[in-house]
């Protein structure tokens, strides 16, 4: 069984375990996951507990498409270092941070952080060099790595199998750099924009999960209330909650690590329906 150690703390994955999401941004595309004041954060992140979370994470930069660009990296940290010193401080869950900064990797490292979710794979520059030294565990998402121009167009011959060749190819480098693979946890980067999927991909991700889990990592899913739900269901992502616990479901029964979601009592409700059933004679 994989099992991840974040700063010391022990994550297995007997069963997919839940990561809720706080954004400290003004515009991430879900205004319900945005908290603009340290106070905000904390009740969120006690609630989320209380309903069952396993896992914190924090980002201090929006990815959504359309996004107003990249923040500096000193206004990343400012967002993001007192969210994690504070969660540090109140609780004892995991705390992952959601950032592409060497700078953002090293101090949160240092502050508390157990896991960081990088949605660019470590390619920004110094960010390779910053995560090998912190010793924690890392997931490498497929995207684009920046936003592409208006009217991108996505393309793959076969998205699992495209997907699966750049994350390999991404744990390779990691490896040369002194990142070992019981440290990487993988991500298809579900999703339009900088993720660079359209809704046809993304479904044809989901169906096939299973591929990208069996390489033999574990493998973290980000659906919840994105685009291509919307683009199915012709619903806005206030109205997305029922359809984000279906695709959750999916993933779980694919074999899928850990799920990243904005619902958090409900998602774990989901999974441990799931878990009782695979556990049922």
């Amino acid at each position: 069984m994989k099992k991840l150690d974040c700063a010391g703390t022990i994550l297995t994955f007997d069963q997919p375990k839940v990561m809720g999401i706080l954004n400290i941004t003004p515009d991430s595309f879900y205004s319900g996951s945005r908290y603009q004041n340290l106070d905000a954060v904390l009740a969120k992140a006690e609630e989320m507990i209380a309903a069952g979370v396993d896992i914190l994470d924090v980002g201090g930069e929006s990815t959504r498409p359309g996004a107003n660009g990249a923040v500096s990296c000193d206004q990343e940290l400012e967002r993001v270092l007192p969210v994690v010193e504070a969660l540090k401080k109140n609780f004892d869950n995991i705390i992952s941070v959601d950032t592409s900064s060497a700078l953002v990797i090293t101090e949160t490292a240092k502050a508390g952080a157990g896991l960081i979710n990088d949605v660019r794979a470590l390619q920004r520059e110094g960010a390779m060099a910053a995560m090998a030294a912190t010793d924690l565990p890392v997931v490498l998402m497929h995207s684009l790595v920046d936003q592409p121009e208006p009217g991108f167009v996505p393309h793959y011959d076969d998205v699992t199998r495209d997907v699966s060749d750049y994350l390999l190819s991404r744990i390779q480098t990691c490896e040369l750099n002194g990142i070992d693979q019981d440290r990487i946890v993988l991500d298809p980067g579900f999703g339009g924009g900088m993720f660079g999927k359209t809704p046809a991909y993304d479904l044809s991700l989901l169906k096939h999960l299973k591929r990208l889990c069996d390489l033999g990592y574990p493998v973290l899913a980000g659906m919840s209330r994105k685009s291509f739900i919307g683009a199915v269901l012709d619903k806005p992502d206030a109205e997305r909650l029922s359809a984000s616990l279906a695709v959750a479901v999916m993933a779980a029964q694919s074999g899928v690590a850990i799920i990243r979601v904005h619902d958090v009592a409900e998602t774990v409700d989901a999974i441990r329906m799931v878990n009782a059933v695979c556990m049922a004679d």
